[in-house]
């Protein structure tokens, strides 16, 4: 699971120009699904996700995470996080785990956010999709649980 995750002061998300999901201050996370991504592997990320200490405290450290300053997230599905560019001009997407399991864990994640409080804005899987987002720092992680 690879997730590129960027603090925003507000995001969104359409699809044929109809807003599927928005929010305010908080974090974008595009979500990537390996063949052999779990539950548990989404339930992890979720919970590095939600506390990881990227908002700036009264003195001015990241001393907050997304539950400590009430931020929201929205939540993409992004297969193209797994292209292998070794060989040849054309990505190949075959480390992408199959579009069924991916949904699922894509939501297993959003849901796994808002078990803790946070209100999750979704893109719409498998549809094409315009991000509209204003990048906050700019600050941006990245995360792959397959890496220790």
């Amino acid at each position: 699971m690879k997730a590129v995750v960027q603090r925003v002061s507000e995001a969104r998300v359409r699809v044929r120009g109809e807003t599927a999901g928005e929010v305010g201050p908080g974090l974008c996370v595009l979500l990537g699904l390996a063949r052999g991504d779990t539950p548990a592997n989404a339930q992890r990320l979720a919970e590095k996700v939600a506390r990881l200490r990227i908002f700036e405290d009264e003195d001015g450290r990241f001393d907050r995470s997304l539950l400590d300053v009430g931020g929201e997230a929205l939540v993409v599905s992004q297969f193209t996080l797994y292209a292998d560019t070794r060989k040849g001009r054309r990505p190949s997407f075959l480390g992408a785990a199959e579009p069924t399991r991916a949904a699922e864990l894509v939501e297993h994640l959003a849901r796994a956010l808002e078990t803790h409080g946070v209100r999750v804005g979704r893109g719409v899987f498998g549809a094409e999709m315009a991000i509209d987002l204003l990048n906050d720092g700019p600050f941006t992680i990245v995360f792959d649980t397959a890496s220790p």
